[in-house]
């Protein structure tokens, strides 16, 4: 459940940046530099839930899922597709 916190609050504080950069460059009129601040720390953001989420799959935290439900699965050993049950 902390994981999901942590991606939910991660990409709201990167929407927030994002948005006021809009904000400020139409506010700003190019000059200035505070869109390039709220830029910079978007992508800093973005790269922080980036090795976030790498950190708590390696750690075991996260783990990938297979696809929707009743999906068939290729057969590990010879590649192949499953059969349909």
């Amino acid at each position: 459940m902390a994981i999901k916190i942590f991606i939910i609050v991660g990409l709201l504080l990167i929407l927030y940046s994002l948005g006021s950069a809009l904000i400020f460059l139409v506010k700003d009129h190019g000059e200035g530099d505070r869109t390039v601040k709220r830029l910079t720390w978007r992508i800093a953001l973005s790269l922080l839930l980036f090795l976030g989420l790498w950190a708590a799959y390696q750690m075991g935290y996260i783990e990938p899922k297979s696809g929707p439900v009743n999906w068939p699965q290729s057969d590990q050993e010879s590649g192949q597709p499953a059969k349909p049950e």
